[in-house]
């Protein structure tokens, strides 16, 4: 996907970014932090006081702070009680820091930290801008909703009851080193052979087990097909390894080439990784987390990528060995059906679309 250039419009308040929780309500950032600071803007982030974030952000110029953050649950529970108290002096910290600051603008990326900050920029009449990766809304975004002034999102198809200020669909912001990755260089570190077609298995964090069980079960007849790349999670390989079959805990440097190897994808259905998988026109199998793993999210980015002709679906609780093998026969066979689906999705650049109404907001 080719990556058009943000136009060029110093921005002479700081900016800030927030989000956190989970590497999805970061990393999807990036992009945006890295044309702000392209543009010259200095960037501030406030994420959890565990600091979680910070290690996303990795060696940019960009100022961390960390607040309280409690946590918002969508089941009973005496934590939420607690948890009360602590948004309540994450509001009066954000409300410090952004008095300090003195922000034109506030970028929200969701989860559970970032509500605090969104109401106390509200409070101070400073303008926020807010993305939604998922097909459905976020707990945290659609409690931001009254305090929002642009929704940015994903889909086409989500929308946010109620919500009355500008809303923008945006797609997902894909990270440059990934649109730039280099296959040839992976295949060679792999020991791939130029025959030999690549199958990339991802799990993330939660939903890796799952994914594990049913590819190193079925690791013999894989390896027939595809020389297998296996993302296995922290402390999940199994060194059950043999010809053809490679297992990593995680890739961080160098995914962007992994990704370019690959011919085929297996993976859960969270919205960055399907967007990085159209992006990049990677048939792809979803397997989604059921509701038991999460609130549902999944299942409806999923059902919406089988719709658009992105991906093949198979349940979890319906991905036996038969089911698995016939599907990636599928995605193989009709390779460029789902090319063409992916390449006409109209992928658009998110980060400077972002980066547009922010600049939009803080002028």
């Amino acid at each position: 996907m080719a990556v058009s250039q943000a136009p060029k419009k110093i921005l002479n308040k700081p900016i800030v970014i927030t989000g956190g929780g989970s590497a999805g309500h970061v990393i999807p950032a990036l992009p945006v932090v890295d044309l702000l600071i392209g543009q010259g803007a200095v960037v501030h982030f406030i994420g959890t006081r565990s600091g979680l974030e910070r290690g996303y952000l990795g060696s940019r110029d960009i100022t961390f702070h960390g607040i309280a953050a409690g946590k918002l649950r969508r089941y009973f529970s005496w934590q939420n009680v607690t948890d009360l108290f602590r948004i309540a002096w994450a509001v009066l910290e954000s409300l410090w820091l952004l008095l300090r600051l003195k922000p034109s603008v506030m970028f929200s990326k969701g989860g559970f930290v970032s509500l605090p900050p969104v109401f106390a920029a509200w409070l101070l009449g400073i303008p926020v801008v807010a993305h939604e990766s998922d097909l459905t809304p976020g707990l945290a975004n659609r409690l931001s909703l009254p305090f929002i002034k642009t929704l940015c999102t994903s889909f086409d198809d989500t929308h946010f009851a109620g919500f009355k200020g500008r809303h923008v669909v945006t797609g997902t912001p894909v990270r440059q080193s990934l649109l730039n990755g280099d296959g040839v260089k992976a295949r060679a570190q792999l020991g791939a052979q130029d025959d030999q077609k690549v199958l990339l298995v991802t799990g993330g964090s939660l939903g890796a087990e799952g994914l594990n069980r049913i590819v190193t079960d079925n690791i013999q007849a894989l390896t027939e097909r595809f020389f297998v790349v296996h993302i296995c999670g922290a402390g999940k390989t199994s060194g059950d390894l043999q010809a053809g079959y490679v297992q990593l805990e995680f890739v961080d440097d160098g995914w962007g080439d992994l990704l370019a190897a690959a011919d085929v994808v297996i993976s859960r259905a969270g919205a960055n990784a399907l967007f990085e998988w159209v992006a990049l026109t990677k048939p792809n199998l979803l397997v989604p987390l059921p509701l038991g793993g999460s609130r549902g999210d999944q299942l409806a980015n999923a059902a919406f990528a089988a719709k658009q002709g992105w991906s093949e679906v198979v349940d979890e609780g319906q991905l036996s060995s038969h089911t698995l093998l016939a599907t990636l026969d599928l995605l193989m066979s009709e390779a460029d059906r789902y090319l063409q689906a992916m390449a006409g999705a109209g992928t658009r650049d998110a980060a400077t679309t972002l980066l547009e109404e922010i600049q939009r907001l803080a002028a």
